[in-house]
């Protein structure tokens, strides 16, 4: 048997009154999940410990099995990994993101226009990390470019001991009350307040600008953490496993687990990504003798951060039609059977912009039910 795990980020939703009082999984047209459903397990099932903030790290672990309470050691660890980083024991990650702060306030009465910098390309984010490592890097600190405004920045010779703010979190807020507390604050604070300084003139933002796009014009530094130790997929499950990710935390899930790790062309980690592309990938993972596949899409959980509703809606639909569509025309009438789950891995509601701990929807889908299911029918 072959397995599919097929990750909505942040899909769950709550009702919204310009969908009718439906989420967007429920306006959204499915026709392919439609299809599958009454041969299919639904439920729901709560995926993130108690006492633990509702992260896709922690809560992708814990649709893979794992229990966060014991394996996870901060989101940017992971990160890390997927970028070939290998944490000393005295060194900590961090998430270093390039935002949008609004200009011309004091530093801390500064608002949080986007946590994203309109989903600045890696290109334009490669050249403004290397400003900052030009103003800030020294043995003992160092940044590193990930994939669009998700980049990493290395601490040698500390420990977690910080207050940090997921800037998603603060979208529309002045700034002060959630710049760094703890050890490391005041260096952390002070690179913050430097780069936009770096930042607010360098030619990639004025030419960003210019363009009409939002400036990268500062980082924000959250999600810290030591190396990992998550347990070998296969030893734990016995099952070979690829990960499909535009995101570099699910690629280090992958690193961190000992899974193949499949770079897609055209995978962004947004609502433009290469949807059909990721099926494919599956595919040729699948077929060329992989037991299991997570693929995961970030769209729907960076529409709900962005409190963009039909773009959730849209994100739905291309997971249906271009990921879950393909998945089971490839694979209907195989000689091995599939068993292929559908979730998200938190809710995103589009009316607050953030992540919520609640129970998601799921639904666990297999072609030895369907054939039941359609034998079934047919002596009806």
């Amino acid at each position: 048997m072959k397995f599919i795990l097929v990750l909505c980020d942040g899909m769950a939703d709550n009702p919204i009154d310009i969908l009718g009082k439906k989420t967007p999984l429920e306006f959204a047209k499915t026709p392919n999940m439609d299809a599958i459903a009454p041969c299919s397990l639904i439920g729901t099932v709560q995926t993130v410990a108690d006492g633990m903030t509702p992260g896709s790290d922690v809560a992708n672990l814990g649709v893979l099995g794992y229990d966060a309470t014991k394996c996870y050691t901060g989101r940017s660890p992971l990160e890390a990994l997927s970028l070939g980083i290998t944490l000393a024991p005295d060194e900590i990650a961090m998430r270093a993101n390039l935002v949008t702060l609004s200009a011309d306030e004091p530093f801390e009465n500064k608002v949080m226009l986007d946590y994203g910098a309109g989903e600045i390309s890696t290109a334009e984010a490669g050249e403004l990390i290397s400003a900052l490592n030009a103003r800030f890097a020294t043995e003992k600190l160092r940044f590193y470019t990930g994939t669009s405004y998700r980049n990493c920045f290395i601490v040698k010779g500390a420990t977690p001991d910080d207050d940090l703010t997921a800037p998603h979190d603060i979208t529309g807020k002045q700034i002060g009350k959630y710049l760094p507390k703890g050890k490391l604050a005041p260096l952390l604070e002070n690179i913050m307040r430097g780069s936009f300084d770096v930042l607010s003139n360098h030619p990639v933002n004025q030419k960003r600008i210019s363009q009409g796009k939002r400036p990268a014009n500062a980082v924000w530094f959250w999600g810290e953490g030591t190396a990992p130790n998550i347990e070998n997929f296969k030893q734990k499950y016995g099952k070979s496993g690829v990960m499909i990710s535009a995101v570099d935390l699910l690629k280090g899930i992958g690193v961190a687990s000992g899974m193949d790790v499949c770079e897609i062309d055209g995978a962004t980690g947004t609502l433009n990504t290469d949807y059909y592309a990721k099926a494919q990938g599956a595919i040729t993972a699948l077929d060329g003798g992989t037991d299991f596949c997570m693929v995961h899409v970030e769209a729907p959980d960076e529409c709900g951060h962005q409190k963009d509703v039909f773009g959730k809606v849209k994100a739905i639909e291309q997971i249906d039609e271009k990921i879950i569509g393909t998945l089971l025309t490839h694979f209907a009438n195989g000689t091995e059977p599939l068993r292929m789950l559908v979730m998200p891995d938190h809710p995103t509601p589009c009316e607050i912009g953030t992540h919520t701990k609640d129970a998601v929807p799921f639904m666990l889908y297999d072609t030895n039910a369907q054939r039941v299911f359609d034998a079934q029918c047919t002596a009806k």
